[in-house]
């Protein structure tokens, strides 16, 4: 349960950077991009952390 809703939000903040950077670039807010990247890095860190800690060898 708890896996699912690290990936809905890493892919949520996924989308809202790749929205960003796909503004003309005067248009684009550099602290989104920073905060979006940031924390989009490293829910996909939790995401695959927990994703092979699952997996049973």
């Amino acid at each position: 349960m708890s896996t699912g809703i690290i990936a809905l939000l890493t892919t949520v903040t996924w989308l809202v950077a790749i929205h960003e950077f796909q503004k003309p670039e005067r248009h684009q807010n550099n602290r989104i991009i920073i905060i979006s990247t940031a924390s989009g890095s490293l829910l996909t860190l939790i995401l695959t952390i927990s994703l092979f800690q699952s997996l049973s060898f």
